[in-house]
């Protein structure tokens, strides 16, 4: 059977499938959590941003229940952590022993596990917290971390110099934003129309689809001639081993002092930004917005829409600014669009927000691609395998971190979260 060198399907057949849900998830939780907290149906609500009721009675059962399902998506996001960083780190590193492949395969595959359990709690309405050991045994294959170390792995093994490695990660993550807008809009009318199920359903059918591609169409990138000595499970463990001590070991001091300022420039940034957002589902659902899922929907796929922006300004950007200065402004993108945020109290303002933030993923690719350039074509799985395993920890953190600060803020002030990620975006600008 004829294979492909295309791993650009695979990603973005998971984004669409990863972000039909994603949302949802949060919206059922939301649901649910109100069901359970007020005793009574959630509020039926038409496509307009207006709070459908104003009562004192209303708005306390609405803070109650914004704080329950903040707290509920922090659990949700430390139960799947350390599962998800482990096998992160595992994968990417052996990849280069063995080959790409397996980091992309697996997390198909628990990504398929969590869709079939989404569907078993809601169909026969089990109790809600299983939907936490879902996410511990999804986070068993590796997860998003996985996946995106296994995919820029496998298209640096395809490139030859260093600007088409910048180009090459950048469409990556334009095409993770093109797909993920278009799931996220697909997700307001799929649950208008056919409720929570159908829409997991379908991300299921996604998902064993790009399996069956992933194992019989996907050529590897990477082949490792099999010797006696790694036979063994003892090898293999030295091997991978040695290929993480030996990135930072055989290094020079210069270079290796350049390797951990850009892993630290780019968590910390992750940190700020996507604990960031982790809350603006929360936030629209709350008073003053009180969105529709129409409404959030298209809020989240405008969002999206920065990887398609960010990846134009990479390509144009490149050609006559050094890389430090294109991810100086994709950080001042972010920390001007949290500010603004933080004061939006209109649905107007809440899709203007989005214009100061179109250029907010140009940090990664950029960053990626320098790391890729410091090491060795031998080294690129211990690296990206370094790289997924701090940025999903950080991304986890900021998630369960920002999360519980809402929960406590919500009361006083619902914007603070926001200004809180754009302070710590002067982290990363600054050590830059």
């Amino acid at each position: 059977m004829k294979k492909f060198y295309f791993v650009e399907p695979v990603f973005a057949a998971y984004a669409f499938a990863s972000f039909l849900g994603y949302p949802l998830v949060q919206q059922y939780v939301y649901r649910r959590l109100w069901k359970d907290i007020t005793n009574t149906s959630y509020p039926a609500m038409n496509t307009s941003s207006r709070c459908s009721t104003n009562s004192s009675n209303h708005s306390s059962h609405q803070e109650e229940v914004q704080k329950a399902a903040s707290l509920f998506s922090m659990y949700s996001e430390l139960f799947s952590l350390i599962p998800s960083l482990l096998v992160t780190l595992i994968l990417v590193a052996y990849s280069d022993q063995r080959g790409r492949k397996i980091t992309i395969i697996l997390p198909l595959i628990g990504s398929l596990v969590y869709c079939l359990s989404f569907l078993a709690i809601s169909i026969f309405e089990l109790n809600l917290y299983l939907l936490i050991a879902a996410s511990f045994v999804s986070a068993l294959f590796g997860g998003i971390g996985t996946m995106l170390g296994g995919c820029f792995s496998y298209v640096v093994d395809l490139c030859e110099d260093g600007k088409q490695k910048t180009l090459r990660i950048a469409g990556l993550d334009m095409v993770f934003g093109l797909v993920s807008g278009v799931a996220l809009v697909c997700t307001g009318y799929f649950l208008r129309v056919a409720g929570f199920n159908w829409p997991f359903f379908t991300a299921a059918v996604c998902h064993l689809v790009n399996l069956l591609y992933a194992v019989f169409l996907l050529e590897e990138s990477r082949v490792v001639e099999r010797t006696v000595d790694s036979s063994t499970s003892g090898g293999e463990m030295n091997k991978l081993t040695f290929g993480i001590y030996n990135l930072f070991a055989q290094g020079s001091r210069r270079r290796n002092g350049l390797l951990v300022l850009l892993i630290v420039i780019f968590c910390s940034f992750s940190f700020a930004n996507f604990g960031g957002l982790t809350v603006v589902t929360l936030y629209e659902l709350n008073e003053p917005l009180c969105w529709s899922e129409i409404l959030i929907g298209y809020s989240s796929a405008l969002s999206m829409v920065m990887f398609i922006t960010s990846f134009i300004g990479v390509y144009v950007l490149s050609r006559c600014l050094p890389d430090l200065a294109i991810i100086f402004i994709g950080m001042l993108s972010v920390f001007i669009g949290m500010t603004v945020m933080a004061f939006a109290r209109t649905t107007l303002m809440m899709f203007l927000v989005r214009i100061p933030m179109l250029l907010a993923i140009m940090p990664f690719p950029v960053l990626r691609s320098m790391l890729s350039k410091v090491v060795s074509k031998s080294e690129q799985g211990a690296l990206f395998a370094c790289v997924a395993f701090v940025d999903s920890l950080f991304t986890n953190l900021g998630s369960a971190a920002f999360n519980n600060v809402y929960s406590i803020t919500v009361t006083w002030f619902p914007g603070f979260v926001f200004l809180l990620a754009a302070g710590l975006c002067l982290i990363p600008m600054s050590l830059l």
